[in-house]
């Protein structure tokens, strides 16, 4: 039943007004002590006269206002009091000023709306609560699906790059590198979530048009010919076109395409020149730079950090976003040498996995150490 707190000094107009109220159906608690008054609890509506000792109306409902702070505040007041009291109304404390004497009809039609003033903030409190809590599941649904995506994503990108590893073995073990090494300067100039993501898939996948150039090239272990670097160069036109029509690899497609611009506009396929590079393809390009000095090729052993350092440094501002180039540098060497023994712990690891998969004669496992052959 809807409970109503009924406060007035005189006990004569107390006992008319519970009888009204009692008389519409609301459950009536009526004090004529307002020092009383003001510990009642787990009403929903207050109706209160002004001028009373001790406490005079304002003092009442901001003493009640603390324990009850849902609860409809009223306020009766005769006409001489009328000023003092509308002050508070326009404070907030007060919903509805009735004044002294009341008209009936005016009395039970404001105890009325004070009630569904009530019941409509409590709806909307207990309507937010629900959305809040739907709108919950709704992102843990949603995380759920983005996880299923990136799992996908993650698979098809590995499936990529493998199809790739299996004609340039040189391919994989780099690109995971240059991956994580793109993710961790990315992370260095601020870039955060979905961001850092579409930056290591795109220095992932960079090298996957090489898919679409012929091996009498890619495997060519001699200086190619002017007409075989034309062909070489349109590699990553090949990756563009394979990833752009994937939506989840659009933005990482881009780097793909633009992974061997330069700062200074000399690179290729589109010429492209400073921020007209997008961020992925220019981290990229550095750290491809940090890579290739570092590991070992076949013609030669790989080179100190210094030498990687020395030459970031040198070409900031031509090949290298300066930009990008003061970030690198300003991170310590031991860093990059984390991720480097990272990958290498992934790759002994997939090897470990493909050696122990062999199979003998009658169908067993060879034991790694004797799996080599």
């Amino acid at each position: 039943m809807a409970r109503i707190l009924v406060v007035d000094d005189d006990v004569l107009i107390l006992a008319a007004l519970s009888r009204i109220l009692q008389a519409e159906g609301y459950e009536v608690v009526t004090h004529s002590d307002p020092v009383v008054a003001a510990r009642e609890q787990g009403f929903d509506v207050v109706l209160t006269d002004f001028m009373m000792p001790y406490l005079n109306g304002i003092e009442l409902l901001s003493a009640l206002r603390e324990k009850n702070p849902r609860a409809v505040r009223l306020m009766l007041t005769a006409a001489a009091d009328f000023k003092t009291a509308s002050e508070a109304v326009n404070r907030g404390e007060v919903f509805r000023l009735l004044g002294k004497p009341w008209a009936l009809s005016d009395l039970t039609s404001s105890i009325r709306q004070a009630f569904e003033h009530h019941r409509l903030v409590a709806a909307n409190e207990r309507l937010t609560r629900e959305v809040a809590e739907k709108n919950a599941e709704l992102l843990a649904i949603n995380e759920g699906l983005e996880r299923r995506v990136m799992e996908r994503t993650t698979g098809l990108l590995d499936g990529l790059i493998s199809a790739l590893d299996y004609r340039d073995t040189e391919t994989q073990w780099h690109s995971r590198r240059v991956s994580l090494y793109a993710r961790r300067l990315a992370q260095e100039i601020g870039l955060t979530g979905a961001a850092l993501d579409v930056v290591e898939q795109g220095a992932l996948l960079h090298d996957i048009g090489k898919i679409g150039v012929r091996d009498s090239i890619l495997l060519k272990p001699g200086p190619l010919t002017p007409d075989e670097w034309v062909e070489m160069k349109l590699h990553p036109e090949f990756g563009y076109r394979m990833l752009a029509k994937m939506p989840y690899l659009h933005e990482a497609a881009l780097i793909v395409l633009q992974h061997q611009e330069r700062w200074d506009g000399k690179g290729y396929p589109l010429g492209l020149k400073g921020e007209e590079i997008v961020i992925g393809a220019r981290i990229f390009c550095l750290v491809d730079t940090l890579d290739a000095i570092t590991s070992d090729r076949p013609y030669r052993k790989g080179r100190p950090m210094s030498v990687a350092r020395d030459e970031v440094r040198r070409c900031a501002g031509t090949q290298f976003d300066p930009m990008l180039a003061e970030a690198f540098l300003g991170l310590p060497e031991t860093e990059w040498a984390r991720i480097r023994r990272e990958v290498e712990a992934m790759e002994e690891a997939e090897s470990h996995r493909w050696t122990c998969a062999k199979l003998d004669a009658n169908g067993q496992p060879v034991p790694a150490r004797a799996a080599g052959a």
